[in-house]
C-alpha cells in the first residue's frame, strides 16, 4: 500500500472525528503557509548537503561525514511524533529500509524533538533506523525548511494534547516543513522533496527509485 493510500485513508478518519471548525483552521493556516512559498527557499537536487553533527535518539554524536564514508543518505525531516503524517511516512520507510540497505544507502530521520523524544517516537514505530535530534532546528534552518507554527493553532494543538515546547525543549513553536532528501556519497542532493502542506509526502517507492538511479551513474 503506497505512503498517499495510507494518509488518504488518515484524512477521512480525521474528518469524521475532529471537528469541523478545528479541520477549518487547519486547512486555512495551511493555505496560508503555502501562499508563503517557503519551500522555494528550501535546498534542491543539485545543493551540496550542509555537514552536520546531531545526536542521535541514545544521545551518541552522529556526523554527515561518518554516514556518508559509508555510502548515500536518505534523510527525511519530520515534525515530530506527536504529528500522525509523519508517523505514517515513518512507518513506509521503516518498510523499505532493507530494500534501502540493499542499495547501500542508509536511512536518517530528523526532527526538533529532544533525545528521549526521539527514542519515543523510535520504539513506538519500532524504527530500525538512526533518528537524529536536530535540536533548534539548526539543520533545518540551513536547509531553508523552518516555519513558525500558526499562532491559532497553538491552543488547538492543547486541546489535542499535543505538547510541542516539551517535546523540542523550548517555546520557538519552530518546526520544519516535511521534506526528504537522497544525498550522495559526496555530499550532493540527487532528490529533493519539500512542501508546505504537512500532508504531502515524498513516496517511498520514489525516493528508493532514486537510489537506484545512484547505482547506474
Amino acid at each position: 500500500m503506497s505512503l498517499k493510500t495510507q494518509i488518504d485513508a488518515f484524512e477521512v478518519q480525521k474528518k469524521a472525528n475532529v471537528p469541523a471548525d478545528i479541520l477549518n483552521l487547519m486547512d486555512v493556516t495551511t493555505e496560508k503557509l503555502i501562499a508563503e512559498q517557503l519551500s522555494k527557499h528550501a535546498l534542491k537536487v543539485g545543493d551540496k548537503f550542509p555537514a552536520f553533527e546531531l545526536p542521535d535518539s541514545k544521545g551518541k554524536q552522529i556526523s554527515s561525514s561518518e554516514l556518508l564514508a559509508k555510502g548515500p543518505l536518505v534523510l527525511s525531516f519530520y515534525r515530530g511524533g506527536w504529528c500522525p503524517y509523519c508517523n505514517l511516512e515513518l512507518r513506509a520507510l521503516n518498510n523499505m529500509q532493507q530494500a534501502f540497505a540493499d542499495q547501500n544507502a542508509q536511512l536518517i530521520a530528523v526532527s526538533p524533538q529532544l533525545p528521549d523524544e526521539s527514542l519515543s517516537t523510535q520504539q513506538q514505530n519500532e524504527l530500525a533506523y538512526t533518528v537524529l535530534s536536530d535540536v533548534s532546528n539548526s539543520l533545518a534552518k540551513k536547509c531553508g525548511l523552518v516555519f513558525t507554527l500558526d499562532e491559532r493553532l497553538i491552543p488547538v494543538y492543547h486541546q489535542l494534547g499535543l505538547d510541542i515546547p516539551k517535546a523540542n525543549g523550548d517555546e520557538s513553536y519552530e518546526l520544519p516543513l516535511p521534506a526528504t532528501y537522497v544525498i550522495d556519497s559526496k555530499g550532493v542532493i540527487q532528490f529533493a522533496f519539500a512542501h508546505e502542506d504537512y500532508t504531502l509526502r515524498a513516496e517511498p517507492l520514489d525516493v528508493l527509485n532514486a537510489v537506484k538511479a545512484l547505482n547506474h551513474v
